[in-house]
This record gives structure tokens, C-alpha cells and sequence, in this order.
């Protein structure tokens, strides 16, 4: 080959090269996160898209459905529902190379239900502490009269409680508390067959949050959720919102050094038991006024909040 066209030949190759060096790196530039919002299922997702502009789309295909995001550095994620879900679709999202979670905060916004002691329908909550309700020994009370509740712990586990920054978890509040926050007369008179839930409104608290994988009704039930939030807790956390996800959210978190930049807001869809003369049966057949009320609320406060973190996260 004639020394011109050997010398033409290595610059068109060495462009060439470059080009699709430079494409490559577009490619590979990961989409810079400064909030994700974290849902579990359609409902609680839909306000986010349906109110939010969030033309990028990521696909992850170990995850349960593609990210959505813009350029503000807001991206929604949704689980999907259970801890195994949720687990499975952190573990995809911290690890892929298409995010960029180096300054990000981690905001879950999702439905819950509540003891009618200290929630109310619409109500929210912050959590201090996320509790596992399944880890340790269930056993039938009855036959274990020296446990209560038939409830014994086991120590090795080292994913039954988190307790989260109350410096930001207190942040979150004082955005949040004085709000105004959706109502209906419809979730007015299903309070109302509560005792002590008549004339009551959606208000904003902190207080703590239980995962279980089994979706429980009953006093009971709930009762023992409340005698493991204080077991769990040193007698530090105080019931008040039950939900199937947060404790396998922080697990993840908490591996990838992110724990600390992790809020839970859960919103009251329901109750954990039936008001007095109703059957378990019917109440967790029920469709409580409480469930738009709760998406409503949950993206009115968690919009505050990112508004607040994504100013931070620049």
C-alpha cells in the first residue's frame, strides 16, 4: 500500500475509533439520581406519573418495572409488593451502572393501615424505626402462656429493626406537618364506627412502621405487632402504621452504605382490625374509604419533601 493511502487509512480508522468511543460513553453515562421515589404497586405510582414530567425511562431487566425520571434528578421506582419484591428490585437498582446513586436520598411513599388508637384514615406517618413482624418464633399463645403474645425473639438476625435519621426524619416532619391534607365524608363515617375515631382528620406524625409479608387483621394481631415494636425497639418505637416492604427497602440500603439518606412516609389506607360487632373477615374484604385518601396525601407530602432533598442533592 502506497505510504498516502497507509497514512489516510490509519486517520480514517483512528476516527472512526474515536466516534464510537464518544457513542459508547454517551451510552454509558448513567442518569444522575437525586430522589427516588419508591412504590410498591400501580395505585400508589400512578400520581407520581400522572402529576410528575418524567420522559427518561430506564430499563433494568432484573428489576420489577423500568425506573422513570427527568432531568431534576426526581426517578419513581415501584417494587412491586412484599419483601422479596422489594428486596429484589433495590438490589437491581443500587447495583446498575444506569444510576447514578452517589448523592441521592431514598424516599418510600406507599399505603399502609394503622391501629385506630393512633392513626386515622388519610392520616400520615415518618417513620423513626421500620420493625420486622415475621423474624423470631410465632407460636400459638395458648400453648406458650409464658410468652406473650406467643412471640419470642431470636438475636441472630440482623434485618428485624432499623432505626432511621431522625435528624432527616425530623426534616421530613416539619415540611410536612402543617400540610393540608385530603378528606371525604365517606372516610368520616367509616371512622366514626371506631370508638375514638369521630371527629377526627388526617393529621402528619412520626412515629414507627411494622413490615410483615402477611397482610393481618385483627386486635390481636395488632396488638402483637405493638408488643414487637417494643421488644425490637428497646420500648423506643411506638406502632402506628403497618405495611409489607420497608424492612427489605433499608436491608438493601443499608448494604450499599445508603441508610442514612432513607425516609419512609406511609399513609393510611385502613385500619388493622375491625371496628366492634364487625368479622375480620369483612373488614379485610372491605374497601376503606381510606385507600384514595391515602395515594392523595402520599403524593402531597412526598412532593414537599423531594422538592426539599433534589435542592440538597445538587
Amino acid at each position: 500500500m502506497p505510504l498516502r493511502r497507509w497514512v489516510v487509512a490509519c486517520i480514517v480508522f483512528a476516527l472512526a475509533a474515536s466516534l464510537a468511543g464518544c457513542a459508547g460513553s454517551d451510552e454509558a453515562k448513567p442518569v444522575k439520581v437525586g430522589v427516588l421515589v419508591i412504590t410498591m404497586f400501580d395505585p400508589e405510582t400512578e400520581p407520581w406519573l400522572q402529576r410528575e414530567t418524567l420522559p427518561v425511562t430506564v430499563d433494568l431487566p432484573t428489576a420489577y418495572k423500568p425506573v422513570r425520571c427527568n432531568d431534576t434528578g426526581l426517578c419513581v421506582a415501584q417494587t412491586g409488593q412484599g419483601k422479596t419484591n422489594a428486596a429484589s428490585t433495590m438490589m437491581a437498582l443500587l447495583d446498575s451502572p444506569k444510576l447514578d446513586f452517589r448523592d441521592a436520598y431514598f424516599l418510600t411513599v406507599g399505603t399502609a393501615g394503622a391501629p385506630p388508637d393512633q392513626g386515622t384514615l388519610g392520616g400520615a406517618a415518618w417513620a423513626r424505626w421500620v420493625v420486622d413482624f415475621d423474624l423470631g418464633n410465632h407460636l400459638v399463645p395458648a400453648e406458650a402462656p409464658d410468652l406473650p403474645y406467643g412471640y419470642r425473639p431470636v438475636e441472630n438476625y440482623d434485618t428485624a429493626a432499623y432505626h432511621l435519621n431522625e435528624s432527616l426524619v425530623e426534616t421530613a416532619f416539619r415540611l410536612t406537618e402543617h400540610a393540608a391534607l385530603a378528606d371525604s365524608p365517606e372516610a368520616a363515617a367509616e371512622r366514626a364506627q371506631f370508638p375514638g375515631q369521630e371527629g377526627r382528620t388526617p393529621a402528619v406524625a412520626m412515629c414507627d412502621t411494622m413490615t410483615g409479608d402477611d397482610w393481618y387483621s385483627g386486635k390481636q394481631l395488632s396488638d402483637t405487632a405493638r408488643h414487637i415494636m417494643g421488644v425490637r425497639t428497646e420500648g423506643r418505637g411506638v406502632y402506628c402504621t403497618t405495611q409489607m416492604e420497608d424492612n427489605a427497602t433499608a436491608a438493601v440500603l443499608r448494604r450499599h452504605g445508603k441508610l442514612d439518606r432513607y425516609l419512609s412516609l406511609r399513609t393510611v389506607s385502613n385500619f388493622d382490625q375491625p371496628y366492634p360487632g364487625q368479622s375480620v373477615l369483612d373488614h379485610i374484604e372491605q374497601q376503606s374509604a381510606g385507600f384514595r385518601l391515602a395515594l392523595d396525601n402520599g403524593y402531597t407530602l412526598g412532593r414537599l419533601v423531594v422538592d426539599h432533598l433534589l435542592q440538597d442533592a445538587r
